[in-house]
């Protein structure tokens, strides 16, 4: 069936962000376009970000508006049970597929600290890795499947490996680019 949707459609699309484990650490790297239809509307957007005093990283796919919506609520879950990640992912969940507002926003966020990754989404779902590495985004599997065989065929750290994963992805999705924004815990 053809794709029968308007290039110039005023729909946003697009982003790559990857989080992976290797040798007692964890990086997320996103990259930096933000598209509007057919149109690239900024080629530097930050899509990750760290939370709870550096001991938390994020990263966000989705609308820009939705997406900050949603750190700022899992930053209030991170605070309101002491950091306990998977609690406040676990509750940012249940909010965000009962509540009518939250419910209506379009995003997905990983997060992840030094001993867990987690994929949340709007319909409920929180979903932890279990190879360690996670990804969303329209690029998102050509940036997890460049991670997998670089953690299985080189020594590369979880922060190289993120880069070059979404390096990897902007080569092959149109709506990805290659400035990159990466951290570490």
């Amino acid at each position: 069936m053809a794709d029968t949707r308007d290039s110039t459609s005023t729909g946003f699309h697009g982003t790559t962000v990857i989080s992976v484990r290797r040798n007692g650490k964890v990086a997320i790297a996103g990259d930096g376009q933000v598209t509007l239809g057919a149109t690239v509307m900024k080629k530097g957007a930050v899509k990750i970000r760290k939370m709870r005093a550096g001991s938390v990283l994020s990263g966000f796919a989705g609308s820009t508006s939705d997406a900050l919506t949603l750190f700022d609520k899992f930053e209030s879950k991170l605070e309101e049970y002491r950091g306990n990640i998977t609690r406040a992912a676990v509750e940012l969940g249940k909010d965000w597929r009962t509540d009518k507002i939250l419910r209506r926003l379009e995003a997905l966020l990983i997060v992840a600290d030094k001993e867990h990754t987690f994929v949340i989404s709007g319909s409920g779902d929180v979903i932890e890795p279990e190879d360690g590495i996670a990804s969303i985004g329209s690029g998102g599997p050509y940036a997890l499947a460049a991670a997998k065989m670089l953690l299985k065929h080189t020594d590369m750290d979880a922060r190289a490996i993120v880069e070059e994963a979404i390096k990897t992805a902007s080569e092959i999705c149109i709506y990805t680019n290659d400035k990159i924004t990466a951290d570490e815990l």
